[in-house]
């Protein structure tokens, strides 16, 4: 009982920390809406954040993996969140940047109707392995893919920040946010039966998230007076907003 209730508080720790990195990319939207132009912001870490948050509402439900609804609750938000995103975007690009978020969009859908039908119709719901449902593992192996890769890709604008001494493309207060929030689920991860998958992917987010803060301290410094890092707007959707 004291294992569920704390896992409930965390998880719902967590589902705030999430919620806050869902609606980060706010500033990047009202500046679109402003402009009725895109310009040439990217909507793939969008629309790659909207399968992210797919597999992991799947996931979360009870014929995949029981008792796992704060995972539904805060990747349903965010799935909310980020198609809205994508709504805007699609309003305001021209027809080729319609054209390529469509035919994204269209065979996300296809993969994740795959992945659901196969896993449905080949897996029955009781068997199990490594201690628990299959299906839960099959689909835990592909959000954590998926995870680990959405983790990892602010570690590309550090390559930037060796080459320039500066910090200007690492926003202190995400950069704090994704590290508390991989380390939170981590912690949902392990009270009371543990769950691998979440514990891998966000174990890996705390270490990459502890690193980026490292080489924040070690260049903020280096920084040039007129950089402002923690006012910096970026295109970058903090994909590892999910569990």
């Amino acid at each position: 009982m004291v294992h569920t209730d704390a896992r409930f508080v965390v998880g719902v720790v967590g589902n705030v920390i999430s919620g806050g990195l869902f609606l980060s990319p706010i500033p990047t939207f009202i500046q679109i809406w402003r402009k009725k132009d895109v310009e040439a912001f990217d909507p793939r870490p969008y629309l790659t954040t909207v399968l992210n948050c797919l597999f992991w509402c799947y996931y979360g439900l009870p014929f995949v993996n029981p008792n796992s609804i704060l995972v539904v609750t805060i990747n349903g938000i965010g799935l909310f969140i980020e198609l809205i995103y994508l709504i805007i975007f699609f309003y305001y690009a021209a027809a080729k940047g319609r054209k390529r978020v469509a035919t994204y969009f269209i065979c996300e859908l296809i993969l994740f109707g795959a992945l659901v039908a196969a896993t449905m119709l080949a897996i029955p719901e009781h068997k199990m392995a490594m201690n628990r449902p299959l299906r839960a593992v099959v689909v835990g192996v592909i959000c954590d893919f998926f995870n680990v890769l959405m983790y990892g890709s602010p570690l590309f604008n550090v390559r930037e920040v060796f080459k320039t001494k500066s910090v200007k493309y690492m926003p202190f207060t995400l950069l704090v946010a994704n590290f508390l929030n991989g380390c939170c689920w981590t912690s949902y991860a392990l009270i009371g039966k543990v769950d691998y998958f979440i514990l891998i992917s966000n174990g890996l987010g705390a270490i990459f998230g502890a690193f980026q803060l490292i080489i924040y301290a070690i260049f903020y410094k280096t920084t040039p007076k007129d950089e402002d890092p923690s006012g910096k707007t970026t295109n970058e959707v903090q994909l590892c907003t999910n569990v």
